[in-house]
């Protein structure tokens, strides 16, 4: 099993002072994470998605890293695939170039982005991009791997040119699907590509996923195949926050994920803005569940993100508890549900817009010392 971070690069002071300031934390964050034998470290992209996301351009930030690294993977998690945003020719150019430069390090994911905020900017409508994105992903790997491509689809033209340079690792690095819903789970496994399952919902709602991925992944059709490289791997979110003080861990933790659920919801659900300074820290514990108790405005809690996936509405996983906030050992349980339910990598995620760099820094250390160690 691997264990990973990811990083949205999100905060709650917007201004350039703050992003100055994350950036920095984050680089900080991952050279710990080497040192302390984290397997990878993933980046998402999104773009204008203010104190949500303000990670608009992961391949300078993992290039960055890359040079400042030796061992640890570099994981695009995950390049968007809009041409007029990332064109599949820059694309392979930059991942291969990337791939070059650490040795054989990188990881590359692919999806579509998820707001119309995002697909907006470059002039899409996000309902019709699927067989755009869809049309770039299979055409990217061979870029990799053919001296001249030439490609006249549905969406994209491109006229026969070779494509350099190619990838350090033969064919190309393995490639990941974001994996938000049922749909793109059953996708990924279909494609023959590894899953990010990029929620909040916990072991139960992986093992359902983990399930529907494996299914699909047992029946694919090898010519439905994403590249030439096949990988069956389901990646996990595991938002943690693990402190000496359990309680303030779960504070800040709980804190973090309102934050992140918030400030998601303002972009993609149309709820209000966050706003930490009105919240309180009040915690009670309900039949072993710890829970925050100031209000939330009703359409925050009800606001459906996406259609209901069976009989759960997706908005209500990411408020989820249950998650590896505490003491080292609630982490190593909570790691070992996720584990149990399928995942083959954990993605740690401390970078929730009002958690202090000193915690993820601290959760970090605790995590790389007593937790990977205990697993391996």
């Amino acid at each position: 099993m691997r264990f990973s971070i990811i990083f949205e690069a999100q905060i709650v002071d917007a201004s350039p002072r703050g992003e100055v300031q994350v950036f920095n934390e984050l680089v900080e964050q991952a050279l710990l994470a080497e040192d302390l034998g984290f397997d990878v470290v993933w980046s998402v992209e999104h773009t204008s998605l203010t104190h949500y996301a303000h990670m608009s351009a992961p391949e300078t930030f993992l290039a960055y890293l890359a040079g400042r690294t030796s061992r640890i993977g570099i994981g695009h998690g995950v390049v968007c695939l809009m041409p007029a945003m990332n064109h599949p020719i820059k694309v392979a150019e930059r991942v291969a170039t990337l791939d070059i430069l650490s040795k054989g390090r990188l990881h590359f994911g692919v999806g579509k982005g998820g707001s119309q905020q995002e697909a907006g900017a470059y002039g899409y409508d996000l309902g019709e991009l699927q067989p755009i994105i869809d049309e770039a992903m299979y055409l990217i790997p061979r870029m990799f791997v053919e001296e001249e491509v030439e490609h006249n689809g549905t969406n994209i033209n491109i006229p026969s040119r070779p494509i350099h340079p190619k990838p350090f690792q033969d064919p190309h690095p393995p490639m990941y699907l974001a994996c938000t819903n049922l749909e793109t789970l059953a996708r990924a496994g279909q494609r023959g590509m590894g899953a990010l399952v990029l929620g909040f919902g916990g072991p139960e709602e992986v093992r359902k996923k983990n399930q529907i991925y494996r299914d699909a992944w047992t029946s694919r059709d090898p010519a439905d195949q994403v590249g030439y490289r096949p990988i069956q791997h389901l990646a996990a979110l595991c938002p943690t926050i693990v402190l000496d003080d359990v309680e303030q861990a779960r504070k800040i933790g709980l804190r973090g994920q309102r934050y992140f659920y918030e400030s998601l919801n303002y972009w993609y659900g149309g709820g209000p803005r966050p706003d930490p300074d009105s919240w309180g820290d009040q915690l009670v514990d309900e039949g072993g569940k710890t829970i925050i108790t100031t209000k939330l405005a009703s359409e925050t809690l009800t606001m459906d993100l996406r259609e209901s996936e069976g009989d759960r509405k997706p908005s209500e996983g990411i408020l989820n508890a249950q998650n590896a906030y505490g003491s080292v050992a609630d982490c190593i349980d909570y790691v070992q549900q996720l584990a149990d339910a399928g995942a083959d990598e954990i993605l740690f995620m401390t970078n929730m817009g009002t958690v202090p760099h000193w915690a993820q820094m601290e959760t970090l250390r605790k995590i790389g010392t007593h937790v990977i160690p205990h697993f391996r």
